[in-house]
C-alpha cells in the first residue's frame, strides 16, 4: 500500500469508528480516546487527520448528508416524470431521516454540534440543492404556480426534517407510511390547477 493509500485508509477507518459510535451513543457521549481505541490508530494519527472531535463529526456528518442526498437522487431517477421524480425524492428523504443513525448524526447531533448556520450550509450543498432544482423545474414547467423557489424551498425542507424528528420519537407501525402519504397529499396540494 503506497503512503497516500495507507493515509487514506486511517482517515476511513477513523470516520468509520467515529460513525459507528456517535450514531450509538450520540455526540456528547463519546470520547476521542474511545474512537482511537475503537479504530486502532493512534491518538497522534487521529490529529494528522482532524484537528478535534468536532472537525471529525463534521466530517461524518458530511459523509452522512451525501449518503442521504444520493439515496434521495437514486429514488428521483427511478421516475420519468419531473412531478414524480420530486415526490419520490422526497418519499426517499423521509425513509433516511427515519434511519436512527442518520437521524441521531444529522437531525439531532447535527445542528447542536455544529450551531444552525454549519449545520445549514452543509444541507444547502446536499440536500436543499437538490430539491432546489426540483422544485425550480416544475415551476419552469407549470407543474407549481408561479413563486420564489427559495422559501418554498426551506418550507419543504422544514417540514420533512420535522417529519423525521418526529418518526425517530414514534413508535407506530404505520407512522412512516401515514408520513409518507401526509407528504404526498401536502405535495400534491401544491400543484398548479386549470
Amino acid at each position: 500500500m503506497t503512503r497516500a493509500e495507507q493515509k487514506e485508509h486511517t482517515r476511513r477507518t477513523l470516520l468509520a469508528a467515529s460513525r459507528r459510535l456517535f450514531a450509538a451513543k450520540g455526540y456528547g457521549a463519546v470520547g476521542l480516546a474511545e474512537v482511537v481505541r475503537e479504530s486502532g490508530v493512534t491518538k497522534g494519527a487521529l490529529y494528522h487527520h482532524f484537528a478535534g472531535k468536532a472537525e471529525l463529526f463534521r466530517a461524518v456528518l458530511e459523509e452522512v448528508q451525501q449518503e442521504v442526498a444520493a439515496r434521495v437522487v437514486a429514488a428521483a431517477e427511478t421516475a420519468a416524470d419531473p412531478w414524480d421524480q420530486l415526490k419520490s425524492g422526497c418519499a426517499a428523504f423521509v425513509a433516511a431521516g427515519a434511519d436512527p443513525e442518520v437521524q441521531r448524526i444529522m437531525l439531532i447531533d447535527g445542528p447542536a454540534v455544529l450551531g444552525w448556520t454549519e449545520w445549514r450550509a452543509i444541507d444547502e450543498k446536499t440536500s436543499a440543492k437538490h430539491l432546489t432544482e426540483a422544485l425550480t423545474t416544475l415551476i419552469d414547467n407549470g407543474t407549481l404556480p408561479a413563486q420564489p423557489v427559495a422559501p418554498l424551498t426551506r418550507l419543504l425542507s422544514g417540514a420533512m426534517n420535522e417529519a423525521a424528528l418526529w418518526l425517530a420519537q414514534s413508535s407506530g407501525p404505520d407512522d412512516l407510511a401515514d408520513t409518507q402519504t401526509a407528504l404526498s397529499r401536502l405535495l400534491d396540494s401544491l400543484r398548479a390547477h386549470g
